[in-house]
Formats: structure tokens, C-alpha cells, sequence
């Protein structure tokens, strides 16, 4: 026996593949080979490219991914996880996020989430929903705007000019003067006449602090002293860094930020307050895809060793629900196509309309719309009816929905009087990979044909 849990235990640890995708070409990227030399050090099957010229190939029910110039290409399945490199701003590689996704796949971190994050305006008004503590911020949409924008600001100069995209400190500048301001905007949108621009309040520090957070908890924070000279503080542009120890409202806060975004894995960037335990740092922004350099030699942690473990575990691993209405189209065997009810209250069982009920032994016949089957009862369960307690018989059947077929446990029970004849819980929600949109019905499937 203990040879058998130790052959499952094996298979296991060997179904888990990493695939590592950056906008990058995949060895430049430093984090990249970071999980690569990690990966290598725990004998996990990894694969690392770049977006660009990349894709993915159906082939008999396996789906591989493939860097443009190899032909062979790495099998991707449940068992994989795929960390993004970099912040992709193509359409291309944002669609191919999405097409991962949809394949049930640990993303991280997922299309909404980078999203939210690469987008610097976006991200201050979902901190902002969440009541996080910010720099004030304003949006400056054209040049007419530049004087109105400044007024709403509220503040003296100096104050940032951000670009809504970009990392590292590129795209964010330090405007002294209104006639700074002006002419650069001016430019700006020269150059790009769709260009978003952000004006923020400057708020002065020697320091900023930032927090990696992995899954809900963090794994490690470094302080980043400001460039001399300068008024940024990004390691990839010199910045000196060393360990920094959080207050717990500092603590509360970053994993708050880190919430308010959806992501897995992100780092959060501050400034603290004139008094960190009583008063909210400023959240400046969240990164979706943060190094590990720097922050690892400040810290002293591995932290790549850490988040490859992390998502070794089959149960922390994060996949993204496709929407369905609260009525949708299902496919029973042998009933056809009926019309189910997604019920997230409902934690027992599934429940299948039934009409002349008969149980003889281990077996039972039932009919819905005129149709009748003999199965197997696999058992017995109580339910806490409004009239009382009820005993439903529990039969296993196939039921197809959005593509795919799955083996599903359904209570049978009389539904005649409540306007759908499959009912589904959260639990087949969650086998089904799809979250319900309460103000919309048949989102995937259509009910035309069952009006015909």
C-alpha cells in the first residue's frame, strides 16, 4: 500500500508543467530565468517563450503551445501553470491569454487582472472602489483639458505626469511648472493624438516601500530609496533596496490593494504615511508582473523557489470562470436539451426533473417529456424541503454543456412547478468553469430551439 500512495504521490509531483510566457524574448527576461534555474533545481517540466509568434495547436484532445519556431511544443493541461512575463499590450497576446484561460489553466496572472493593473487610470479607480488611501489623481483625456484637469488636481506643483501604460519607471515624469506642464502634454499628444495621460499629486519621500504578494499573504517587501537626483525609485533604474518591515496597517493595506486588482501574484507599490501605524500609506500602483530581482537579495528569500511550490498544489491553483446566464441550455442523456437553472445557493446536489419514480433494488426507471430510462440508483439522500423533510434517489448521468460532456450526480425530484427542469449548484458551477451573470439568461447556449 504504501508503495502504491508513493507510485501516486510520483505521478503527481510529475504531472505539474510550467510554461513561462514574456513579452520578452523568454532567456532575456531576468524573472524568467529565475523560474527557469529553480525549475531545473525541482525537475519540473518547463517551457519558456515569448509572446510574440507564439500559439496554440488541438491535436486529438491534447493541446500544446508552441514558440514560433518549434514545431514540437509543450503539452499544456490542467496540470500546468502559466506565469506572464512583462505586460503584453497586443491584442494578439491578450487573446492568447484568453484562449488559455478557456482551457481550465492556472493563469497568472488572468487577462482581467493584468488588465486592470497595466492600465494606471484603471487601476487608481478600482483602488479608489476600495477604499485604499492615493496620490490624487485626474485624467487628462486632450489637450483643451490640460488647465480644467490641473484645477480638479487640487494641488500645487510640482506633480507626476504618468502615461496609463508603462513599467519601470519609463513614461513618468516630474512637472515643475504649468508651462512644463503644458508644453509636454502638448507633445504627447502630438505624437499620440489617443494618448491617456494621468496628473497626479507629488508626495514627497525618500523612499517607497514595496510588497510581493503571493495568494493572499505576503512573501516579502523591500525599500526602495530614491535616486539621487531623481525622484523615482525603481530598482531596474539603480535604485538601492533593503528589508523594510511592514506596520500592520501597512500590512492590511497591501493585501487589500492586491484584492482589488484579482491578482495572484503582484507587487504592491507605496509610500508610507507620517505615521505608518495609525494612518494608511499612499498606493502609488500594482504590478501584475513583478520582478523578483532586487527584492530577493534585500529580503534574502527565494522567492521563485517559493511561488513554483506554491502552485504545486493542486488546490490553490486559480482558474478563470467563463460567464453563463442564470437559465442556459444543458444536454441530458437521454432526454435531449432542457433548460437548467444555475443555482449558487444550492450545495447538495444537482437536481434532474422526475416523473413516475419506480425503485426496484438497485435499479430505477423514471420519464421526463415522455421520454423513460432504467439506471442505477447509486443512492439516497434527505433533503429540508418548506413542507417538511424529502428523500430523493441519486442517479449518475451525461450531461453536455458549451462543447463539452461531463458524468454528472443528479437528485431526481418533481420540478413541474418550478420553471426549469435541471437545477445547477455551485458545485457543478465550479466543474463547469463558469460564473453566473444574475441579470442575463442563455449567455452560452440559446433556447430557440426548444421554442421550435
Amino acid at each position: 500500500m504504501e508503495q502504491f500512495k508513493s507510485f501516486i504521490k510520483e505521478e503527481i509531483e510529475d504531472s505539474y508543467r510550467i510554461v513561462v510566457l514574456s513579452v520578452e524574448h523568454g532567456d532575456r527576461s531576468i524573472t524568467s530565468k529565475r523560474i527557469k534555474e529553480e525549475a531545473d533545481k525541482l525537475n519540473f517540466p518547463h517551457y519558456i517563450i515569448s509572446f510574440s509568434g507564439s500559439y496554440l495547436k488541438y491535436d486529438n484532445g491534447t493541446t500544446t503551445i508552441h514558440s514560433k519556431d518549434d514545431d514540437k511544443g509543450f503539452e499544456i493541461n490542467s496540470s500546468t501553470i502559466v506565469f506572464f512575463r512583462g505586460t503584453p499590450s497586443k491584442d494578439s497576446s491578450l487573446d492568447l491569454i484568453s484562449e488559455i484561460e478557456r482551457l481550465g489553466v492556472c493563469c497568472v496572472n488572468s487577462r482581467e487582472s493584468i488588465s486592470i493593473a497595466a492600465d494606471k487610470y484603471r487601476s487608481y479607480i478600482r483602488l479608489r472602489d476600495y477604499g485604499l488611501n492615493q496620490p490624487k489623481t485626474v485624467l487628462v483625456s486632450n489637450v483643451d483639458s490640460i488647465e480644467k484637469s490641473f484645477e480638479n488636481l487640487d494641488t500645487k506643483f510640482p506633480i507626476i505626469l504618468k502615461t496609463l501604460r508603462g513599467s519601470k519607471g519609463v513614461g513618468v515624469l516630474f512637472i515643475e511648472s504649468e508651462r512644463a506642464l503644458n508644453s509636454i502634454i502638448q507633445l504627447i499628444f502630438k505624437s499620440d493624438s489617443q494618448a491617456d495621460i494621468l496628473i497626479q499629486e507629488y508626495i514627497k519621500t525618500n523612499f517607497d516601500v514595496r510588497v510581493m504578494v503571493l495568494d493572499g499573504r505576503i512573501v516579502a517587501t523591500m525599500q526602495r530609496d530614491v535616486l539621487e537626483g531623481d525622484f523615482r525609485s525603481n530598482y531596474s533604474q539603480g535604485a538601492k533596496v533593503k528589508p523594510y518591515k511592514l506596520t500592520e496597517l501597512e500590512t492590511e493595506q497591501s493585501l487589500l490593494a492586491a484584492k482589488a486588482v484579482g491578482g495572484i501574484f503582484t507587487a504592491v507599490d507605496f509610500i508610507p504615511s507620517n505615521d505608518p501605524k495609525n494612518k494608511p500609506p499612499y498606493v502609488l500602483e500594482i504590478n501584475s508582473s513583478p520582478g523578483t530581482e532586487g527584492i530577493e537579495d534585500s529580503s534574502g528569500k527565494n522567492i521563485v523557489k517559493e511561488l513554483l511550490l506554491h502552485f504545486k498544489d493542486s488546490n490553490v491553483r486559480y482558474t478563470v470562470p467563463t460567464q453563463c446566464g442564470y437559465h442556459e441550455v444543458v444536454t441530458v442523456k437521454p432526454f435531449g436539451d432542457l433548460v437548467a437553472k444555475f443555482d449558487t445557493g444550492n450545495g447538495v446536489l444537482s437536481v434532474l426533473h422526475a416523473e413516475d419514480i419506480q425503485i426496484n433494488g438497485k435499479k430505477i426507471s423514471f420519464s421526463l417529456n415522455g421520454k423513460s430510462v432504467t439506471t442505477n440508483l447509486i443512492k439516497t439522500y434527505e433533503v429540508q424541503t418548506g413542507g417538511g423533510k424529502d428523500e430523493r434517489p441519486v442517479v449518475q448521468l451525461d450531461m453536455s454543456f458549451a462543447g463539452s460532456t461531463y458524468k454528472f450526480m443528479f437528485g431526481l425530484d418533481d420540478r413541474s412547478e418550478l420553471g426549469t427542469d435541471v437545477l445547477l449548484n455551485r458545485f457543478a458551477m465550479n466543474k463547469l468553469n463558469v460564473m453566473v451573470n444574475p441579470q442575463r439568461k442563455y449567455l452560452i447556449t440559446t433556447k430557440f430551439t426548444l421554442d421550435n
